[in-house]
């Protein structure tokens, strides 16, 4: 998989295979212990790249080759080299570690809705809790948002959505609410584009909840669709107080596109995942 080009602070990752001859060439590599630039060995060099790596999360060849004083090529051939050992997942640009999870694609709304369905629900009453009376809030396309409508009924709000199904909802629950146009994604059901980020620029809420695919320190807050990283990109800089809502399975996980990073929100989630405990934006419900 590969990490593309960076545009308005949005970070896209694709996985990239090595050919047989690199595989080959890196297998040897991995054996040979032979000294390839600077004065430290190959196993020297695996060994802090592994360290930086399981600090991290993950890592791209500029760091490492700030790191170990060497050569940006040395750094893709070990890095390569490790990837064909299974020791870490090579990225464009980098690598990330074994038990960050990439997920290229975005499963179906009828896919995520029977996922984890008591942690969601949970989650988002408690989220709901947060929303005060008379409040201007922007509510995210999702499954775990979706759970917050019904406890949203009696509550004195404007909701702003690029979600339909959620709109639709909360207008026959009688909630005042307001749908982004725009272009509609079938899969996520969510409204997305050009003309989805120009009204929302228009707007300023005083909360704003978001799901997301993938969560670690590194990368942020990530997503398989860069249409939809970009609403939600957008709709986080129009609130004063953001939300991601995702259950613990999220964290280590990383997608395609990076819509914030890691310390742009406070997160609402079931139980602290192992790593993350010296994090001060995390809100674990009880």
């Amino acid at each position: 998989m590969g990490l593309g080009a960076k545009k308005d602070h949005e970070v896209t990752f694709t996985f990239e295979g090595a050919d047989e001859e690199a595989a080959c060439e890196s297998s040897k590599q991995i054996h040979a212990g032979e000294p390839v630039g600077g004065h430290m060995l190959t196993e020297q060099r695996y060994e802090q790249i592994l360290k930086l790596l399981e600090k991290e999360g993950s890592i791209t060849v500029t760091e490492v080759k700030e790191l170990l004083d060497t050569s940006e090529s040395t750094v893709r051939r070990d890095i390569t080299a490790l990837h064909n050992a299974g020791k870490l997942v090579k990225v464009f640009g980098g690598a990330v570690a074994l038990d960050h999870v990439v997920t290229p694609q975005e499963p179906t709304v009828a896919q995520k809705i029977t996922v984890h369905v008591s942690e969601k629900r949970q989650i988002a009453e408690y989220a709901a809790r947060l929303i005060g009376q008379g409040e201007y809030i922007y509510l995210d396309a999702g499954t775990t948002t979706g759970y917050m409508l019904e406890f949203l009924r009696d509550k004195d709000v404007t909701v702003v959505t690029n979600a339909v199904a959620h709109a639709q909802q909360l207008a026959k629950s009688g909630v005042k609410v307001r749908l982004i146009g725009g272009e509609l994604k079938s899969s996520t059901e969510a409204v997305v584009g050009s003309e989805a980020m120009e009204t929302i620029r228009k707007y300023h809420f005083t909360k704003g909840f978001f799901g997301t695919n993938g969560v670690t320190k590194k990368t942020g807050f990530t997503t398989p669709d860069a249409s939809e990283a970009m609403v939600k990109k957008i709709a986080m800089e129009q609130c004063q107080e953001k939300y991601i809502l995702c259950d613990e399975s999220k964290f280590g996980e990383v997608s395609s596109v990076t819509f914030a990073p890691f310390a742009g929100a406070k997160i609402v989630t079931d139980q602290m995942p192992e790593g993350y405990r010296d994090c001060g934006n995390i809100i674990v419900i009880s």
